[in-house]
Parts: C-alpha cells; structure tokens; sequence
C-alpha cells in the first residue's frame, strides 16, 4: 500500500443561505485556498474528485458546470460521486493506490437554501414501499430516537448534553454556522418539533463546501510538515430497507471501523457526522470510542451540515488538528443517505 496523507484543508463560512452566490461561485474561493496552502497550481494536480448532489442544484449533471471552479486549462483528469465528499476521497485515495495519480484535489459542496431539504432526502428512499409516504428525513430520525429511548439506550438529558456540548465546541470554529448553545437544562425545556427531537436535536441547514489535497509519499512530506496519513479507510453500506434492520444500531460503522484499524492504536479526537444528537451515540458504540476521546471539536454537523461537503469535513477537521500537533491519531466518520445507512471511516495519524 502506498502512503498516502491529507497535506491541505480548506473550508467556506458555512451559512443557513448563501443566496448571493452560484455553486461556482461558493467553492471556488475554497478550492484555490485549498491549492495555496500547499503553494500548487492546478497543473501540479493529477486527479480531481467532487461530491454533490443534482437533486440540490435542480438540474441534470450540475457538477460538470462547477468544473469552472477548477478551471478549464490546463485539462485535467476528473471523476464525479453524487454522494458526500468523503467518498470522493476515497475514490482518489483508490487512484493513488493503483499508480494512476500521486496528488489529487477533492471536494464537496451543497447549496440546500433553495429548497426543502427534508423533503429532498426523502428521495434517498425505495421508491414502492417508502417515498410515496413521503417521510421526510428529520421525522424518520425522530422514530429512531424514540427508539433508542423506549429501549433505554439514550435520554433526552444525553441528547441536550450532546447538543451543548457541540454548540459551545464550535465557538472556536471559525467556520461554523451556530456556536454557543443555551444550557442543558433550557434546551430540555424546548419545544419537540418531531417528538421526541426539537431543534437543536437537528443539523442546521447550511450552504457550503469543503476542498482538500491528497499527496503520496515524498510529495506529500514536501507539501506539508506534518501530513496527516491515512493509515486505514474503508466504507460499508445497511440496508435502504428500513424494515430489515435494527435502526438502533448500525453495523456497517463497525465493519467500516475494523478494517480501517480504529483499535489498532490509541485515538485522540474523533470527528462523527451525526446529524442527530441520538446519532452520535451509535456511531460513538459502533466506533467503540472510549469516554477519554474528543468527540467533535469542531462542533460537528451539529454546527454547520453543508450535505454532501459535512463528511468530508470530518476528515478534514481531524487533518487540521494533526497537522497542528494538537491530535496525532483520530477517527473520521462520514455518512450518507438516511438513518445512518452508508458510513465510512478513515483512521489519520500524524506520524
């Protein structure tokens, strides 16, 4: 296996709507933030890989027209996932492996202002049995996290402390959306929008993007001092069918955890894309994270959820704060579709 690290991060002010600007518009800034920090021009870059969504732009193949972010000279070799960010990652990191690439440029981006992000998920589902109902995502969520409570494997005291705590993390991200929260005891006192979740039970919803660079070997000690290296990634899938599993658990995570190697070390920081508070219960279980691991320092998806960017994220946060010497073995977890269904998990070490 080749070595293979993180060398640059780069992420837009994360925002409820960011009307004023186009796709193009929103991530290009962030992509050539993402090629300075390691001082490289697109020419230098051997693979580029995007993680969006058409049902958020509105229109067939969107993410050829944010190409333009990129540039059109000189040409480049590109791939496309309609899926988080974080896959696209692992599809360059795929690249690298087999000899094709030894830098690549990734990034994710989701402008959900326009629409109804609810109700736009809710496509993710079997077209017979489910999406004629019409479930939206944050009321399938809330019959997982009653669940979990009848069953005793979560309180709603956890799910404030989980949203406290996150918020007030991302008092010192300077790209999050929200940051401060109220205290635990008056956000138990809030209203239930879909009982048993209120609102800071849920992601925000948020416009934005995230770039990184991805470099092998002597390339990627030459571009960054201390490289994040990506010592074990991997990602599974649940089934879509609701009904056929457990929503209280999701295997996949801990699959995922095995073969990319999250006990084989000790693990500083996690990064977790829930964007539920009950959620990061099962991933942290799934995961099995200790109650010593710091879990979202950025603040999570729980202060800033650009879809199809926030897994990304994830891995970026934690790359961040390995490249500082703050963390020197975390965890990044990335997931897509509803209820937890596909999740990866990448395992970033600093040495």
């Amino acid at each position: 296996m080749r070595d293979v690290a993180i060398v640059s991060v780069a992420q837009s002010v994360h925002r409820r709507s960011a009307r004023e600007l186009n796709e193009v518009e929103m991530i290009q800034p962030v992509i050539r933030q993402a090629l300075d920090q390691v001082g490289v021009q697109k020419g230098e870059i051997d693979f580029t890989c995007s993680g969006s969504s058409d049902y958020l732009a509105g229109q067939a193949f969107s993410f050829v027209m944010t190409l333009d972010a990129v540039g059109p000279t000189p040409p480049i070799s590109e791939s496309h996932v309609e899926m988080d960010g974080a896959w696209a990652l692992y599809e360059a990191w795929v690249k690298i492996q087999t000899g094709h690439a030894d830098t690549a440029l990734i990034y994710g981006y989701g402008k959900s202002s326009p629409g109804d992000l609810p109700r736009v998920l809710s496509r993710q589902l079997d077209p017979y049995y489910y999406q004629p109902l019409w479930p939206d995502s944050i009321a399938l969520a809330g019959l997982q996290a009653r669940l979990m409570l009848e069953q005793g494997l979560i309180t709603e005291q956890e799910m404030a402390e989980i949203a406290y705590r996150s918020r007030e993390a991302a008092k010192t991200n300077p790209h999050a959306q929200l940051q401060g929260s109220q205290s635990v005891e008056e956000l138990l006192a809030q209203p239930r929008s879909y009982d048993p979740l209120a609102r800071h039970d849920c992601a925000p919803i948020t416009d934005g993007g995230v770039a990184i660079v991805i470099a092998a070997g002597e390339k990627a000690a030459k571009w960054c001092s201390r490289p994040a290296w990506i010592r074990g990634i991997d990602h599974r899938i649940d089934s879509h069918n609701l009904g056929a599993r457990d929503l209280t658990k999701a295997p996949s995570i801990g699959i995922a955890a095995a073969k990319a190697g999250v006990h084989d070390g000790p693990i500083d920081i996690a990064e977790l894309h829930a964007p539920f508070t009950h959620q990061e219960k099962i991933i942290r279980t799934e995961l099995g994270l200790s109650d010593e691991v710091v879990v979202n320092p950025s603040g999570g998806p729980l202060a800033a959820n650009p879809m199809m960017g926030a897994g990304l994220i994830r891995l970026g946060e934690v790359a961040q704060r390995i490249h500082s010497g703050e963390a020197n073995r975390g965890v990044a977890h990335a997931t897509s579709g509803l209820l937890l269904q596909q999740n990866l998990v990448a395992v970033l070490e600093g040495e």
